[in-house]
């Protein structure tokens, strides 16, 4: 029973992990921007093929360390979609910004479906599942019949060090006391001589590289990908912003792991849960929406930490 337990735990932290990192772009989205942005969800789905174009890059160039293989695939991934953040609210979200919140959903709507067709038309086989690279397809270490494979643990120890450095950098840096001060009050944060152009650009720039690093996370944990994968995980990101108090960064780390411990659980203690995870994550949802709107971890006075 207790090995049982141990597994789910691991499962639970790898998935969670994925989780919290797009549920924190959306909270900095939201928080900095008052947008909820949906196209964030191809952003994830970007990463993953980034990831698999470089790991495909990589073995026709020579190289064989899976190690290098797969942190090129993460920085690289991460640049590339830090970037295209970057654009997407340069030419898509700043037109708009100002205008009711409906406009700018359905923009990132918009935007998320422009993306999405474009890998499925422009990539090769783009409709078709692809199989991702991973160098550690069958090794693990056991303790009982406890598996732990190398994936998981390389997918938990670098999800925990990326929140990490988020909440250094939302702490301890200008660049997350800009974004803080923005949050709290737009007008007041430009009285100081904060650039909210800047701070905003710097948000989607840190929100769509942690969607990138979830998307090369989750190839390596599946070992496929798909070009219509971002919808889900937009759809769960989401709710584990929402739960956790959506604009909190702490509450989305929070909320990656419920989510996450939902799924597990409803899986290992429902007969064919599989089938059903989905229904309790959203009930979740529907719970802290009617009877705690504000999120499991909102505060009044703290918005992103």
């Amino acid at each position: 029973m207790i090995e049982t337990w141990a597994q789910q735990l691991i499962n639970g932290l790898t998935i969670g992990g994925m989780y919290t990192l797009v549920a924190v772009g959306f909270t900095l989205f939201f928080g900095v921007l008052r947008l909820i942005n949906f196209a964030h969800g191809e952003v994830f789905m970007l990463g993953g093929f980034v990831g698999l174009v470089v790991a495909w890059s990589a073995e026709g160039l020579g190289i064989t360390n899976g190690i290098i293989i797969v942190l090129l695939m993460f920085l690289i991934a991460m640049g590339v979609c830090a970037i295209i953040g970057a654009v997407m609210e340069r030419f898509a979200y700043r037109p708009v910004r100002g205008m009711p919140v409906l406009i700018m959903l359905v923009t990132s709507l918009a935007v998320g479906i422009v993306v999405r067709e474009a890998v499925k038309e422009f990539f090769p086989e783009g409709a078709n599942p692809h199989a991702f690279f991973s160098p550690f397809k069958y090794e693990s270490i056991n303790f009982g019949s406890v598996i732990l494979d190398y994936t998981q643990l390389g997918l938990i120890i670098s999800s925990l060090l990326l929140v990490y450095g988020v909440h250094l950098l939302v702490t301890k840096t200008w660049v997350g006391r800009a974004m803080r001060a923005t949050s709290e009050d737009l007008d007041a944060a430009r009285m100081m001589g904060i650039e909210s152009d800047v701070v905003i650009r710097n948000t989607f720039f840190l929100g769509s590289a942690l969607g990138g690093a979830a998307g090369v996370m989750n190839g390596l944990y599946y070992l496929s990908i798909r070009f219509d994968m971002g919808w889900v995980m937009a759809i769960k990101g989401f709710t584990a912003a929402v739960i956790g108090g959506l604009g909190n960064v702490y509450g989305a780390m929070f909320g990656g792991y419920i989510v996450a411990a939902v799924e597990v659980l409803t899986v290992a203690l429902i007969p064919e849960g599989s089938r059903y995870k989905d229904v309790f994550v959203f009930l979740l949802l529907i719970l802290v929406l009617v009877f705690r709107p504000s999120g499991l971890l909102k505060t009044p006075a703290q918005k992103m930490g």
